[in-house]
């Protein structure tokens, strides 16, 4: 028989060792702990590409999901890719210079615009505004019993203002419909108060539907049978580092009375009544 070093037993002295077989059904060895397998070692192919799942096995993301929550996820992303795409088109024949597009499609563009979407670039501008303007309005009530009293000036400016600091999502409408009519009243108007044609009697009807919507047709217990409207304009202040010298006295612009027709009340004038005493 021929003799043997122990060296050369496999698994001695450096030699492998075959790994044993496993039991059939062994379980896991006492005190064991199952180990994830690491992604960066043992899920990495060696070329150092990330192993690719096996078909079967969730993934992640929206690739987790069942196949119909995956459609309406991919539909979902879609619709709001296709209103993304459409909003800034919007957005940019709005404030690009006139074209063919806007000349032929020029109602559809301000359509989805306004009123919510309306770009004003003086902020932008070589010189922005410098001037707090504020719309004020007084009337002239008829009582029951005949009697005329006159209120004293009431700030419209000032109640949108207090509804816009006490609403964390107020109206594009509500900030600016008022300024907005009365920078039109004024650029279509004289001086003095006269309407440069149609648009200045447009700009009139306007204000007039803006001021009674805030006012509204009774009030004190009697009928707003005239109106009076006029500005207030205060420049800023300079800051304290300027040496600018700026004349902060208020300059007013008054416009003559009107006589309230029921062109000038708006549909439903009990809405406006309404909101008027809910704002006092």
């Amino acid at each position: 028989m021929d003799s043997y070093d122990e060296k050369d037993v496999p698994g001695q002295e450096g030699q492998p060792r075959p790994p044993e077989p496993a039991a059939e059904n062994a379980g896991p060895a006492v005190g064991a702990e199952a180990v994830a397998p690491h992604p960066t070692s043992e899920n990495v192919t060696p070329s150092g590409t990330p192993e690719i799942p096996e078909p079967g096995v969730p993934g992640r993301g929206i690739a987790a999901l069942s196949l119909p929550y995956q459609i309406v996820g991919a539909l979902a992303l879609a619709l709001v890719a296709v209103v993304a795409v459409v909003h800034i088109a919007m957005v940019f024949l709005h404030v690009a210079p006139s074209n063919t597009v806007t000349k032929q499609h020029g109602k559809v563009v301000d359509d989805w615009i306004y009123p919510e979407f309306e770009q004003n670039w003086k902020l932008f501008a070589p010189n922005p505004l410098q001037q707090n303007i504020a719309v004020q309005a007084r009337a002239e009530i008829v009582m029951p019993d005949g009697t005329r009293k006159t209120t004293g000036w009431i700030d419209l400016s000032a109640m949108d203002g207090s509804g816009i600091r006490s609403n964390p999502l107020p109206s594009h409408t509500q900030q600016n419909e008022l300024r907005r009519g009365w920078e039109f009243f004024v650029t279509s108007h004289t001086d003095d108060n006269k309407p440069n044609g149609l648009r200045g009697e447009l700009s009139e009807r306007y204000i007039h539907r803006i001021v009674m919507l805030r006012l509204g047709a009774h009030r004190d217990g009697g009928t707003v049978e005239r109106v009076q409207v006029r500005s207030v304009t205060t420049s800023v202040k300079a800051p304290r580092w300027s040496d600018e010298k700026i004349d902060t006295r208020p300059y007013y612009r008054v416009v003559p009375w009107w006589t309230v027709t029921p062109a000038d009340l708006p549909a439903g004038a009990g809405a406006g009544d309404a909101r008027t005493e809910a704002s006092r």
